[in-house]
């Protein structure tokens, strides 16, 4: 069960730090807009699918108990 809210976390992790990136174009090394903005896209889904499964995974443990 605690797997799932650290899921839930790292999704948030993940977003914030995609937001970070587009925004502030670094990345440990000054990335290109080119770069930035992909990478930061790639991150912010990526976060939002980790909230997502962990979600599912929180209703489901729900069910069976």
């Amino acid at each position: 069960m605690m797997f799932n809210w650290l899921s839930l976390v790292t999704g948030l992790f993940y977003i914030v730090l995609g937001i970070v990136v587009i925004f502030y174009k670094f990345f440990f090394i000054i990335l290109e807009p080119a770069v930035a903005y992909p990478l930061g896209g790639v991150m912010i889904l990526y976060g939002i699918f980790r909230i997502y499964r962990a979600v599912s995974r929180i209703k489901n443990s729900g069910n069976e108990e």
